[in-house]
Parts: C-alpha cells; sequence; structure tokens
C-alpha cells in the first residue's frame, strides 16, 4: 500500500519539480524508486547511495540536469514535511498520554530540534547562500563545478520560477505521510483486540517514522525497529507485542519490495554514479 502510494507521490513531485517540457512516466518513476530504496534499504549508507540510483534510472527517461534538480527539491520537501509531522506526533504524544518525565524531557527537546530543522531550512532557503560556489574553485562551462552551481541556482529558484508547481508538491508530500497513516492504522485494525483511534495511529506512524529516520544507517532497521516500536507501544497503552508485531509486517513489506527493486537495479545493470551528471 506504502509503496503504490509513495511511488504516485514520487512520481507527482517529480512531475511538478521537472522543468517542462520534461516528463517521467509512472512506469519509470516505479523503477527508480523501488532500485533507490532497494540500495538505500539493504546498505549502511542509506541516500547516499539511494539518491543517486533514482538519478540514474530516472537519466535514462529525463535529460540530466533537470532530473537532479527535481530529485534535491523532493528530498528538501519531504524531509521538511518529515520533520513537521515527528514534532506534531511528538506534540500530541505529550498532550494525549502520560509518559515518564525523561521521555516527556527528550520528547521536548526532540520538537525543539525540529523546529530548528525546518527554521534553518527556510532560512536557507530564503536567504540562497551559495555553499557551493563559495568553497568550490572556478570552473569552465560545462564542467562539474559548473554544473553544481547550476543545480544549486535551480533549487534556491524553484519557488520563485515556478510557484504554481510549489503548493501542489507540498501537498503531495503531506499526503503520503496522511496516507502513511491510514496505512498504520488499518494495519493495527487487523491485530488489536480493540480498535485504536485515529489519532493513536498518527502517534504510532509518527515514532515508526522517527525510527527510520534515526536509524537510517542500520539496514533495514533489523532489530533496532522492534524494540523501538515495542517499547513505544507500551507508552500508548498498546501492547509491546503488537508494536513488535507491526514492525515485522512493515519490514516484511519493505523487504518484499527491496527485492523488486534489486531485481531491476541488476537487471538494469546501472550502478549509482556521480552526484552531478556528466
Amino acid at each position: 500500500f506504502e509503496i503504490v502510494v509513495r511511488v504516485r507521490n514520487s512520481r507527482g513531485i517529480v512531475a511538478q519539480c521537472l522543468e517542462p517540457p520534461h516528463r517521467l512516466r509512472l512506469v519509470d518513476a516505479f523503477a527508480a524508486v523501488l532500485a533507490g530504496d532497494a540500495l538505500g534499504n539493504a546498505t549502511p549508507f542509506g541516500p547516499l547511495v539511494g539518491e543517486p540510483a533514482k538519478a540514474t534510472f530516472a537519466r535514462r527517461h529525463v535529460a540530466g540536469q533537470p532530473a537532479l534538480t527535481a530529485l534535491a527539491i523532493e528530498n528538501i520537501l519531504y524531509t521538511l514535511a518529515t520533520a513537521a509531522m515527528i514534532a506534531a506526533g511528538t506534540i500530541a504524544l505529550l498532550f494525549t498520554f502520560e509518559v515518564p518525565a525523561q521521555i516527556r524531557e527528550f520528547s521536548e527537546i526532540a520538537v525543539g530540534g525540529m523546529a530548528f530543522l525546518i527554521v534553518v531550512s527556510l532560512l536557507v532557503l530564503w536567504r540562497r547562500p551559495a555553499v557551493v560556489s563559495r568553497w568550490l574553485p572556478g570552473g569552465a562551462a560545462g564542467s562539474r563545478v559548473s554544473k553544481l552551481r547550476i543545480l544549486e541556482h535551480d533549487i534556491y529558484s524553484f519557488a520563485s520560477r515556478r510557484p504554481a508547481a510549489l503548493i501542489p508538491a507540498i501537498l503531495l508530500e503531506l499526503g503520503f505521510h496522511a496516507l502513511g497513516v491510514l496505512e498504520t492504522h488499518l494495519t493495527l485494525l487487523m491485530f488489536l483486540p480493540s480498535p485504536p483511534t485515529l489519532l493513536t495511529s498518527f502517534i504510532f506512524e509518527t515514532a515508526s517514522r522517527l525510527v527510520i529516520v534515526a536509524f537510517k544507517v542500520v539496514p533495514f532497521q533489523l532489530g533496532v525497529a522492534e524494540a523501538s516500536l515495542a517499547t513505544f507501544a507500551g507508552l500508548i497503552q498498546i501492547d509491546p507485542k503488537h508494536g513488535a508485531a507491526f514492525s515485522l509486517i512493515r519490514k516484511a513489506r519493505v523487504v518484499t519490495w527491496a527485492l523488486v527493486g534489486g531485481f531491476l537495479l541488476v537487471r538494469s545493470g546501472i550502478k549509482p554514479g556521480p552526484s552531478v551528471p556528466s
């Protein structure tokens, strides 16, 4: 369920972020997401190898620079949306359930950290500091340094160049997280003795998303996801064994799609290349 939603959202977001007349078909976005996620989930390098793999797949169907720009913008929007979701879920947890003082203190720090990340990210996008141009020596037209500077400019100027595409892209990111909550709610409904509230499912999905972010370097979050969600389930009045069961169900889905993505990766013979199109 989530992978289909993610592929459709990724295709929609990339379509919004790609410069016309470039387009990416659903089948091509499907292959790119599966292959990239297979590498990102199965190795401790996460996005460092997963995102270049997606860009490599996309470059077979879309010009390199627009594809890389669209992917970078999508990652920025996803990061901001995820930070906002984690902050909102943590606040909901603190106001809905009684939690130990140490966890409450940690949660408050986490909310502050997420808020700081969002503010700094928005400030960077607003001020547009020359991060690449400032530290790299000048490069001739067509060189990798030159292409990095073009990429930096295209990312910063996206909102001003294509304001009509920004809101739909943000809504698609929020829709991805909303449907993730729905997936969690439906999964919990299947094996909990009493149906959870939608708010409880939202909080639980937030915890699951936080585990993914915090332990991205652990392949498939083996062990840490089960232990973390089992412990968290007890905080929101769910039997810990059900928290571990939820993690195993989700992991089975992730591993299944990772196998498909690995097959696509091997069949294509494509290896993640440099982050700047050559």
